[in-house]
């Protein structure tokens, strides 16, 4: 089991008493932006293209401590930017361990070892870091050469030192699916926790265009690299959100079940989409106009969303949603598949590579240190 007994039976007996009070629409995870600042410019991130001053900015802990009390959600994502460039971050950890959430702490692992130090051993919280594939992938990914190795250094060092570490893959269109299912070994073989992978989401604000995956490419690469799966995988996340990946669930997107709150407020109307902000949480739930949003809307930016962020909470809910829903999800759980598929083996064994776009960007070794070190001393 990819996830804790403890914190599965928290978010279950979470969502039976949201089940219970007849409420359709509740948070399951909070993702915390306590800032935007980053020591990576992605080519698939929109979440860094800000002008100075907004990337300057960053929520206290108090801010954090309120946003997180006003959700009520049981678990609470932090990610970015990048969370350990953020000074006070050991203490807005502290503080929601403390309030006894789970935390997933999101990290590209640049500053991990060094920071460790900093942090508490928690089954409360959990460094997840971002590795989206073996070393050539992921640097393309992250446009900066040795990023891979950094995030393995940090991943060693964290589960050497006793913390809980998952990891999280985003996977664009050109990804090698014999790559990353050999990334997953990778991982397992490093002592993680738990793995969590996902396609890219389209940011309009994005540098790179070219390299996101539409619905049917998406389900052909998750179908070759979850399906015929090693024993050994353990996932971080619902075995129906796998499924929907995969194309073997249809799910609608549940933008509400992972709220956001960041500088600017609670975000309009998720994690990906910036239509508005909301003063506070119940005015996020009561005044935002949710069927505006997902595949079934017709929004042309959701068309193409398959993302953990908007989708899992779906797979939850349907999870508690009916006695058909909850026996299904419990033989995934007693009885886990490996997915047995020879058509997805033989679609794998064939997979060759595509002609690839040019990286839209990556920085010299030199010029990521000195960004690297401007980034820490300007904290």
């Amino acid at each position: 089991m990819g996830v804790p007994i403890s914190q599965a039976w928290t978010v279950a007996s979470y969502v039976l008493k949201q089940k219970l009070k007849g409420r359709r629409r509740y948070p399951l995870v909070l993702m915390l932006e306590p800032l935007f600042r980053c020591n990576l410019a992605c080519a698939g991130c929109g979440k860094i293209q800000y002008p100075a001053h907004i990337l300057k900015a960053e929520l206290t802990p108090e801010e954090c401590f309120k946003a997180v009390e006003e959700c009520g959600a049981p678990m609470v994502s932090i990610p970015g930017g990048e969370p350990l460039l953020h000074p006070k971050m050991p203490e807005i950890v502290a503080g929601l361990v403390a309030r006894k959430k789970y935390v997933y702490m999101c990290t590209n692992a640049l500053l991990l070892k060094e920071k460790l130090h900093l942090f508490k051993p928690s089954k409360y919280l959990s460094f997840s870091v971002h590795v989206d594939g073996q070393k050539e992938h992921h640097d393309f990914s992250v446009c900066r050469e040795g990023g891979h190795d950094m995030a393995m250094e940090g991943i060693h060092a964290a589960v050497a030192a006793g913390f809980r570490v998952t990891t999280n893959t985003t996977l664009f269109d050109g990804a090698d699916p014999n790559s990353v299912r050999a990334h997953f070994d990778e991982l397992m073989a490093a002592g993680v926790e738990s793995m969590m992978v996902s396609p890219g989401y389209t940011y309009e604000k994005a540098p790179d265009q070219n390299h996101f995956l539409g619905k049917a490419k998406s389900r052909k690469l998750f179908r070759m690299i979850l399906s015929n799966r090693n024993k050994s995988w353990q996932f971080n996340t619902h075995p129906l959100f796998s499924e929907f990946l995969m194309g073997k669930q249809d799910f609608e997107c549940t933008p509400w079940g992972m709220p956001t709150f960041s500088i600017f407020g609670w975000q309009k109307p998720c994690y990906l989409l910036q239509d508005g902000y909301a003063d506070t949480f119940k005015e996020l739930m009561e005044t935002t106009k949710w069927e505006n949003y997902g595949a079934k809307s017709g929004n042309p930016q959701c068309a193409n969303c398959m993302v953990h962020s908007g989708h899992e909470a779906s797979a939850v809910d349907y999870n508690f949603g009916s006695l058909k829903g909850f026996w299904e999800t419990a033989k995934k759980y007693m009885f886990p598949s490996l997915y047995p598929d020879p058509e997805a083996q033989k679609l794998l064994n064939d997979w060759k590579p595509a002609n690839s776009h040019p990286l839209v960007q990556i920085q010299s070794a030199a010029s990521e240190k000195r960004s690297l070190e401007t980034s820490v001393a300007g904290d």
